[in-house]
């Protein structure tokens, strides 16, 4: 018997709810278990059948990370790279994105290439040529090594971003602040940076996740403990002959607590600004 059109309607509905229902569970089951396991101790993780709740939680994973001196630095690195990295890539991005929506000058197009070109070059083939060029400038295992490496990674899509967002905010703005007698520096920071408060957040939590999660130039640009940063104590967890996968677990939900409240504050900011930047070019 054929399927009447608000049967198809119903069926498809069912499908969809179904495909949703299938793609969450895959999407939350391993955050889930992350943080179930970081509850439980080494023997309950491996326990058969596995149990995602169990019958007592143990906090001794998180006890032991925020009492270890050695894992609380790992976060306040991770804390000062990624801040220095986002404050300093949106007050470079934002000036050079007003320059390239509102200007023309010589050479403009080029920097645009090579801007663009820099967003394809994949960051494991610099990776020899920036450890080269750190301990060149004696800038090795240290703050500020860290900061410019990720800022070279972080600035062109902040640029990118910030220009489309720019190019969405009529001319006449800063027409009129001139008028008055103002400057273009006063155009920017008192007229239009307060209106594009929504891309400039949504690039901003883009860069802070970029350098908060960042391992391979982190492992590579460093070499003491005092400088590591989250990523890399998550795998120095990892011992030779044991894991400590509680405190792993633990380490992994306190290291996604930060990027996840950036999110859940500046939500609303953070898709407005997306969709905007992609209005016009």
């Amino acid at each position: 018997m054929a399927l009447t059109v608000k049967n198809r309607r119903v069926v498809a509905k069912g499908s969809l709810m179904i495909g949703l229902i299938i793609g969450a569970v895959f999407a939350a089951g391993p955050v889930l278990w992350m943080l179930s396991s970081s509850f439980k101790s080494n023997t309950q993780i491996f326990e058969l059948p596995p149990r995602l709740i169990t019958d007592t939680f143990s906090f001794d994973a998180y006890i032991a990370i925020f009492t270890n001196a050695e894992t609380v630095r790992f976060f306040l690195n991770s804390y000062i790279v990624a801040g220095s990295v986002t404050i300093l890539t949106l007050i470079v991005a934002i000036q050079a994105a007003y320059a390239f929506s509102r200007f023309d000058f010589r050479g403009k197009r080029i920097l645009n290439v090579v801007i663009v070109s820099v967003q394809a070059v994949p960051p494991i083939t610099l990776l020899i040529p920036y450890f080269g060029l750190m301990v060149g400038l004696g800038l090795y295992n240290s703050y500020a090594g860290l900061i410019l490496t990720y800022m070279v990674f972080t600035l062109p899509y902040a640029i990118i971003m910030m220009t489309g967002y720019f190019n969405t905010l009529p001319r006449e703005l800063d027409e009129a602040v001139r008028v008055d007698g103002a400057g273009s520096f006063t155009a920017l920071w008192r007229i239009l940076v307060p209106i594009s408060v929504p891309g400039i957040v949504s690039v901003g939590i883009y860069t802070f996740m970029i350098a908060w999660n960042e391992y391979l130039f982190a492992l590579t640009l460093t070499r003491t403990i005092d400088m590591r940063t989250v990523p890399i104590g998550i795998q120095l967890l990892m011992g030779q002959h044991s894991y400590e996968w509680n405190q792993i677990m633990a380490m992994s939900v306190l290291g996604s607590i930060p990027v996840l409240i950036l999110f859940l504050f500046f939500q609303r900011y953070f898709i407005s600004g997306l969709t905007a930047g992609s209005v016009k070019s």
